[in-house]
């Protein structure tokens, strides 16, 4: 017998496994997720391959050095993947260095571990210590079976299984995939267009949602007399083909929200967080241009976590401020709530300063979370504010927070429209938080900001177009005339939706623009 990954490793699904699931389904009437039928189908298994082996070793003793066999005995061999045996001799064995002892000629069923002899020798009735005579005390030979456990092959496979399982699942027309449960499409439940009217009704008495299926059921008095997980699974199923209903639920939940009352942001990414992906050339980005596209997290950066995070802190770019939201990285993704099959996930965020809570959403597959403009407001936050988001102890609840001081007066670059072009001056500003000096920008004109954003798009500007245009006005506001490349990311932004791996690589690679030391930039002279 095999340990349990090996086991797990020639484990494969047939017909029949499918056809046994959906039996366990028809039996239970309950609708099962893919481990929960994994779990199932091993157990199943080794049920099965318990029988076949002691049908196998009936007659069959465990082979022990120290034993003592007759002619005609079969034996099983631990130490050759529990194979087995005849003893077909038995003779005085001749060692001075093992003393008295038996020598058994034994032909294996398996012509391959007889070598090309006829027969293979052993000990037996050995008076010396031996491995095998200590640690081997089954005599049946079916003390083997304890080695696998569906438990272990969970534990040790469990991923690959469940993955195998549910491709040969999803194959099979008899049966429905819906909130991550299975169940044979022949006993659904019917939930007919006046449960679907009743449940939009409800949904909209809550403002919306998000529910669980099971109040929306309370409330609309049921499907019929069946147990409860499968009406939920019916419902699920039904309200999931009607587009008035939105499911929003992170893994392991599902919750539902009525798709009109959902906001606009999160039903259509708004035009200033889309990017449009920009080839560019990688290979001179210096190695501090790296680490600073490492420390600016921008989500289309695509740049893994080094593990599961707590809390992420993120520096606030102009786009996310402007619209309320937060970048979704591979970094913040470990802390906000997702889920695989649902692009929007709605939840609660809280805010680290006072307690109060905002209702918030993650927009998985555009990147972003909404939900935060209140807390912007509130607190007054700059672009380049720094923002720290972390788990809760509360199920569906992300903590929101900064790191505040009492106010004073900073200068700070202010964005200041001048015809279609965007300029920037310095100016006094109270200031209550911690924030990135390289990235801050303030706005009093945001409409104006606005209009140069659409005029920006409208006219197709280039990125190297809008570096030229900009970098005169921020360089005018040192001595040294130059610009450090954090704070071009974060003016090219406020124009367009850009991460920082093309802005840095078209300061590199493109002759208008001078290193003149570290990370500051000019435009070049000639």
């Amino acid at each position: 017998m095999k340990p349990n990954h090996l086991w797990a490793r020639n484990f494969t699904i047939d017909k029949d496994d499918i056809e046994f699931l959906t039996g366990l389904l028809l039996e239970r009437e309950t609708p099962l997720g893919t481990e929960d039928l994994a779990r199932a189908l091993i157990e199943e298994r080794i049920n099965r391959e318990v029988a076949t082996f002691q049908e196998r070793y009936r007659d069959a003793r465990l082979y022990k050095p120290s034993s003592s066999y007759e002619i005609g005995q079969r034996l099983v061999f631990s130490e050759f993947d529990y194979e087995t045996g005849v003893v077909v001799a038995v003779r005085p064995g001749k060692n001075p260095d093992y003393g008295e002892f038996k020598a058994l000629a034994i032909e294996f069923d398996d012509t391959d571990l007889n070598s090309g002899r006829k027969l293979r020798e052993f000990a037996a009735e050995l008076q010396m210590a031996h491995d095998l005579s200590q640690r081997l005390d089954d005599e049946n030979g079916l003390g083997i079976l304890a080695d696998i456990t569906a438990d272990g092959v969970m534990e040790q496979s469990g991923d690959e299984i469940i993955s195998r399982l549910e491709e040969r699942l999803r194959a099979s027309s008899d049966l429905i995939f819906m909130a991550r449960k299975w169940f044979p499409r022949d006993l659904l439940m019917e939930a007919n267009i006046g449960h679907m009217n009743l449940a939009e009704a409800v949904l909209d008495m809550m403002g919306g949602g998000p529910m669980l299926t099971e109040q929306i059921l309370n409330d609309i008095g049921g499907l019929g007399k069946a147990p409860m997980a499968l009406q939920v699974f019916s419902m699920n199923f039904a309200l999931n083909k009607d587009d008035r209903f939105d499911e929003v639920g992170p893994a392991g939940e599902v919750l539902w929200h009525l798709t009109r009352l959902e906001p606009e942001e999160v039903q259509k990414t708004p035009p200033m967080l889309r990017y449009t992906p920009i080839e560019y050339d990688r290979s001179g980005l210096t190695p501090s241009l790296l680490m600073l596209e490492a420390d600016l997290d921008d989500e289309h950066s695509n740049i893994p976590p080094a593990d599961d995070l707590e809390a992420v802190t993120i520096t606030l770019a102009y786009p996310h401020r402007r619209l309320g939201t937060l970048p979704l990285s591979l970094r913040t993704a470990t802390v906000f709530p997702t889920a695989r099959q649902t692009p929007r996930v709605s939840f609660t965020l809280i805010d680290g300063q006072d307690g109060e809570e905002y209702p918030a959403w993650v927009v998985r597959k555009e990147r972003y979370v909404f939900g935060l403009a209140k807390f912007y407001r509130k607190h007054k936050l700059p672009v380049g504010a720094y923002v720290t988001v972390r788990k809760s102890d509360q199920a569906g609840k992300v903590v929101v927070d900064f790191r505040a001081h009492k106010p004073r007066t900073e200068w700070i670059r202010l964005i200041t429209p001048k015809g279609d072009l965007m300029a920037f001056e310095n100016h006094k500003r109270a200031i209550g938080a911690e924030y990135d000096d390289l990235m801050i920008l303030g706005a009093d004109d945001l409409a104006g900001v606005d209009a140069l954003f659409q005029a920006n798009i409208q006219q197709r500007k280039s990125l190297v177009s809008i570096l030229r245009s900009i970098m005169p006005s921020l360089g005018a506001l040192t001595p040294q005339g130059t610009v450090h490349a954090k704070t071009l990311y974060s003016a090219v932004n406020v124009l367009r939706r850009c991460p920082p791996g093309p802005i840095f690589a078209a300061l590199v690679n493109n002759p208008d623009f001078q290193n003149t030391g570290g990370d500051y930039w000019k435009l070049n002279a000639d």
